[in-house]
């Protein structure tokens, strides 16, 4: 995620990082070339006797800017909805230990309910970016219990899971009566279904057929657009067709990013950001003296 603060709008129109202009710069360069070579051509073009017209591409051009804003509506549905998620995450987690907490004041194991909640958030990043899990886990976990997490098919799953046996033995204690029980199992409920929500959206993407014709429709537009324009605009058809492209194009792109909120990419969620928040208030709720440094933006204005 870009976090860059306030902008003069002068300045925010040359900005690099955090658009998606890097990644379709070549794209846009081909397009100026091909109207370059459509203007070298235009001679030989116009000998043919035929010749494309701007009338189509102007109704073509909105049926492909509604249809691509529909897919950017739904593609930033799932980043806002990603976001909720994980902002319920830090609700039930600060929660749940604050009445864990109050109820158990002064139990001895409490450190380690506190690091399988952090190792859950940091095992829901890594599942959602399909990274490896066993470096990052074994800070939070005893070998038993990181055994059993990394041979489990959901690792944040089985965190929970541990995190149930862990109130249930206080129960068997005597520490919690079934009531508070119930209460906090509520809360690991509500931490389930976020773990539920996350993976619908990052196993179940657009429909595959829906953004390849856009993304063919888009290109098609844009090979063909100079080809229109030359006849009436000449040596102007590369500024106009590439900044129409451009607008195509980038939209097409933007919507591939947001569609899976949980990567690494410029707009991506700062999931690494999210959970180093948590832990951090975590370990202070549990009053523990030795906390992670705050992360802070890169030198890009990035949060990962």
């Amino acid at each position: 995620m870009i976090v860059r603060p306030h902008q003069h709008w002068l300045a925010r129109i040359f900005v690099w990082h955090g658009s998606v202009l890097e990644k379709i710069f070549s794209r846009l360069l081909l397009n100026l070339l091909l109207s370059v070579a459509v203007i070298l051509l235009l001679p030989w073009y116009t000998s043919l006797g035929f010749k494309l017209t701007v009338a189509p591409f102007s109704i073509l051009g909105i049926a492909i800017a509604i249809f691509l804003g529909f897919r950017n509506n739904a593609c930033y549905a799932r980043y806002t909805e990603a976001r909720l998620l994980w902002g319920q995450l830090m609700i039930a987690s600060r929660s749940l230990l604050r009445e864990v907490k109050t109820t158990l004041p002064d139990n001895a194991t409490r450190h380690t309910f506190v690091r399988l909640q952090i190792a859950f958030a940091h095992s829901l990043r890594m599942t959602l970016r399909r990274k490896p899990q066993a470096e990052t886990l074994a800070r939070y976990l005893d070998p038993h219990s990181l055994t059993r997490v990394l041979n489990a098919h959901s690792p944040a799953n089985y965190i929970l899971l541990l995190m149930g046996e862990w109130l249930a033995k206080r129960r068997e204690e005597g520490a919690l009566s079934d009531i508070l029980f119930h209460s906090f199992n509520n809360r690991l409920n509500d931490i389930s279904a976020v773990l539920a929500g996350c993976e619908r959206i990052a196993n179940t993407p657009l429909p595959f057929a829906y953004s390849l014709i856009l993304h063919r429709t888009v290109y098609l537009f844009c090979i063909m657009l100079p080809f229109a324009l030359v006849v009436d605009l000449h040596y102007m058809t590369p500024f106009v067709s590439v900044l129409i492209s451009y607008t195509f194009i980038a939209l097409d792109v933007l919507a591939e990013e947001l569609e899976d909120p949980f990567g690494e990419e410029d707009n991506d969620l700062p999931l690494d950001a999210l959970c180093n928040t948590l832990e951090i208030d975590l370990l202070q709720m549990n009053d523990e003296d030795t906390l992670p440094a705050k992360m802070q933006p890169d030198k890009y204005y990035q949060l990962t």
